[in-house]
């Protein structure tokens, strides 16, 4: 256990499960999460955003909550695998659709695991990204600012928050995102 800190999780789907739509499924975790000891302190608005690449499968719900917690970076993270395996979550396919998803973006100011490592993450090429998995946690989310679809619910919850490496507020980086980055994330 560690102090309570602030942390923000990013949710996604786009996969029924038990037959229940995307949004409910995200709803239901969230529930599920607070039951498991999670202070949900803000919940963001639902956006839908399309598959990548175009045409892959079906449009993903989108969604962010902050939260305290007195879990560790790495035990949240395992709360977190454990919640998206009771909804169906298969961990078969990077960057695959997915029944749901909870990803860690910040806990605090950690830097993980430390700050060399965290941005040789970040900086890593787009293409080797989509190859190459981290054998460790790595926050904040170390494609955090170049992420529409997170950001513009993070931004329903934790505007203000400044990324511990870069210096930018969750606003700041959302505005230096290009528009064609945010043109089909919509309101759901």
């Amino acid at each position: 256990m560690v102090s309570e800190q602030f942390a923000v999780i990013a949710l996604g789907g786009n996969l029924s499960f038990d037959q229940t739509p995307p949004e409910v499924t995200l709803r239901n975790a969230v529930r599920m999460l607070a039951r498991r000891g999670l202070v949900i302190r803000d919940e963001s608005r639902f956006f839908t955003t399309p598959c990548f690449p175009a045409g892959a499968g079906p449009d993903y719900i989108n969604a962010a909550i902050s939260i305290n917690t007195n879990l560790s970076p790495v035990a949240l993270l395992e709360l977190l695998h454990q919640v998206e395996a009771e909804f169906g979550r298969a961990r078969e396919q990077r960057w695959g659709m997915r029944t749901l998803d909870l990803d860690l973006i910040c806990h605090g100011d950690s830097v993980l695991p430390d700050r060399a490592g965290h941005d040789a993450w970040r900086q890593l090429d787009p293409a080797r990204q989509a190859e190459l998995a981290p054998d460790q946690l790595i926050l904040p989310h170390p494609r955090l600012q170049d992420r529409g679809f997170v950001l513009v619910p993070m931004a329903d919850v934790a505007p203000d928050w400044r990324h511990p490496v870069l210096g930018l507020s969750v606003q700041e980086m959302l505005a230096a995102l290009p528009a064609g980055d945010l043109a089909e994330i919509r309101l759901l």
